[in-house]
């Protein structure tokens, strides 16, 4: 018997991911758009005719439910977010609606309508802050440092807290940065293969960035897909972090980008003290022991392959 599974932010860069390795295993996938996303469908324009979507809302639990109720999955995967740090300061009260709140909102309605549909929350390692530990495990104490980050931990928080009193099986994935082609145009990693393209193509001079020191865990989104799907896939729900193990500099990152169209990259990144965070995350590290050793998870691609992978992409849409 076909399953059927349910994807929020199925327009997203993972919501996109998930639909295509779901579809290679056999599910009915169906997807949750926002009016205001009907017209950002690139990402899943391959696989349109495979998936159906329905119109909802995190914030509307009415809509959840009826979606529910057409769909009928055994997986439901939340991936829909508020989910860029910097407008979180700009945005604080819609970030928690949607990025914590949310999650609230649709553990009710699952605890009310199926409690026996699976669910995986997209948690992230912006929950960590500044944490004094030189890796973060499913051990290292919350701490968020921005907007975002309290509202991922708000949503981590109770998604074990309903796991715990309703016997749900509902899992948190603590994922760590994860990037790819299909990355938005207003994340840093895509901000500097797209610069590093147009740079190369005479069409731009300069790109700024803000702090360049900033240490995080980079791996490729397709990759950190298949951690969802295997944490949904296992028998008792548990909580796992998903990441490569490696840090790098956003420095780091910006080279090795210039370097896949021979440029220097000091000759064309200027800081712009404005990108700064209010609050800044200096490192970021992820400690994935656990999901690799019980689940047999880990990345596939490399910072280098996964750099180049998103500048040849920027460069051939903008050749095109």
């Amino acid at each position: 018997m076909t399953r059927s599974a349910l994807i929020t932010g199925i327009t997203g860069q993972d919501g996109s991911y998930l639909a295509e390795l779901l579809l290679s295993k056999d599910y009915q996938v169906h997807g949750v758009v926002r009016r205001s996303s009907r017209e950002r469908m690139e990402r899943l324009e391959k696989i349109l005719p495979q998936i159906t979507l329905h119109e909802g809302d995190l914030t509307d639990s009415g809509s959840i439910l009826r979606i529910l109720q057409k769909s009928d999955p055994v997986e439901v995967y939340n991936l829909a977010a508020q989910s860029f740090v910097p407008s979180s300061w700009t945005q604080p009260l819609l970030t928690g609606d949607v990025t914590g709140l949310g999650v609230t909102r649709m553990l009710e309605v699952l605890r009310q309508h199926n409690p026996n549909i699976r669910f995986f929350q997209a948690s992230s390692s912006e929950i960590f802050g500044q944490a004094t530990d030189e890796s973060q495990s499913e051990q290292t104490a919350i701490r968020p440092r921005s907007p975002y980050g309290v509202a991922k931990a708000y949503g981590h928080f109770i998604t074990i807290n309903y796991r715990e009193s309703y016997d749900l099986f509902a899992v948190s994935g603590i994922l760590f940065n994860h990037e790819s082609p299909r990355r938005g145009g207003e994340f840093v990693s895509r901000k500097i293969s797209r610069a590093a393209a147009l740079i190369k193509l005479g069409r731009q001079e300069k790109v700024f960035l803000g702090n360049l020191n900033a240490e995080r865990d980079w791996g490729h989104a397709s990759d950190y897909v298949k951690a969802m799907w295997l944490m949904l896939d296992q028998k008792t729900p548990k909580d796992y972090v998903v990441a490569t193990g490696k840090k790098s500099t956003v420095r780091d990152f910006a080279k090795i980008a210039f370097d896949c169209v021979g440029l220097d990259w000091e000759k064309h990144v200027e800081i712009d003290s404005t990108l700064y965070r209010p609050a800044e995350v200096d490192a970021l590290c992820g400690n994935a022991s656990l999901i690799r050793e019980e689940l047999g998870w880990q990345p596939t691609i490399t910072l280098e392959a996964l750099i180049r992978e998103m500048v040849e992409s920027d460069l051939k849409d903008l050749r095109g």
